[in-house]
């Protein structure tokens, strides 16, 4: 199969030799913008992320296969993927675990009060602050309980939360007490102390969560997003944490980013922004590395 391998593969050219040795051919683009190093019509695969955004997949009519580095499927065209029986796959699990570790720690800087303490530090002011809120007991909602979600679950279910999940594909998963369909969104909104978006970028999740579902949340309720951005109206999300209905939030990804200068967000005492940073881990090259390896060994088979 003849390949073509980005530089969104960071350490590709490790793995290169080994893939021809597997009877492959490769070409290399560094910048995916740029233009391409071979006759897109002659590419069978593909190891990239947003290639797509430059080159119409439509030039490549004899791709079969294409290995993600993201685990989102937006920069695909996958209606068309679908109909020309090209196989996509994502990058599925590499990034789920510094993921979930950014949530835990989001929620808990925001019950614990810790930016409030390191101020005071900042000040050498000795302050202390009675009946801190506990997250033992206490309930969370993990909407999209895939391998990001079911990451989140595993931290939260630790500090002995009771950890409730809502996605499209029902049944029995561990650190889940329950999951429920979309349908029951709502309800698990008002019970949830808690309430994480792991959802993917679809035409249905755009604002799934607005102002409707942000007024139907847990009053004193800590909404965090780790997902994308648009699932989340943003003005409806800064009219909740405004009026107190929310306690505060954690976001690491927005519906413009970078994050304008301007935007209210920045300057919220209760939210906690960050630049779509969450995905970030030292582990995540040799998972990233191992997926790809072994879907590519599958090519073989």
């Amino acid at each position: 199969m003849k390949l073509l391998v980005t530089g969104a593969w960071r350490d590709a050219g490790r793995f290169i030799p080994e893939i021809e040795q597997m009877g492959h051919e490769v070409v290399f683009l560094q910048q995916e913008k740029d233009p391409l190093p071979a006759d897109p019509g002659t590419i069978e695969g593909i190891v990239g992320n947003g290639l797509f955004l430059y080159h119409p997949m439509e030039d490549f009519s004899a791709l079969r296969f294409v290995q993600l580095t993201s685990a989102g499927f937006d920069r695909v065209p996958m209606d068309l993927a679908a109909a020309r029986g090209v196989k996509v796959l994502n990058a599925r699990g590499v990034y789920s675990v510094p993921m979930a570790e950014f949530a835990a720690a989001g929620v808990l800087a925001l019950y614990k009060r810790t930016i409030l303490f390191h101020n005071n530090q900042k000040e050498h002011s000795w302050i202390k602050l009675r009946d801190l809120p506990e997250l033992g007991g206490r309930t969370a909602a993990v909407f999209g309980c895939g391998s990001v979600g079911t990451e989140c679950a595993k931290r939260f279910a630790a500090f002995d939360m009771r950890v409730m999940g809502v996605d499209a594909v029902l049944g029995e998963r561990p650190y889940f007490e329950k999951i429920v369909p979309v349908s029951e969104a709502d309800r698990v909104l008002r019970e949830a102390d808690v309430v994480l978006s792991a959802l993917p970028h679809l035409p249905e999740t755009v604002h799934f969560f607005n102002a409707e579902r942000f007024l139907s949340m847990k009053d004193g309720a800590v909404f965090v997003n780790i997902s994308r951005g648009a699932v989340a109206d943003t003005a409806a999300l800064a009219g909740a944490l405004r009026s107190g209905k929310l306690m505060g939030a954690v976001l690491d990804v927005f519906e413009e980013e970078p994050l304008p200068s301007d935007s209210v967000l920045w300057d919220m005492d209760n939210v906690l922004v960050t630049p779509h940073n969450s995905f970030s881990g030292e582990g995540n090259a040799a998972r990233l590395s191992e997926l790809i390896m072994r879907n590519i060994r599958g090519l073989n088979g």
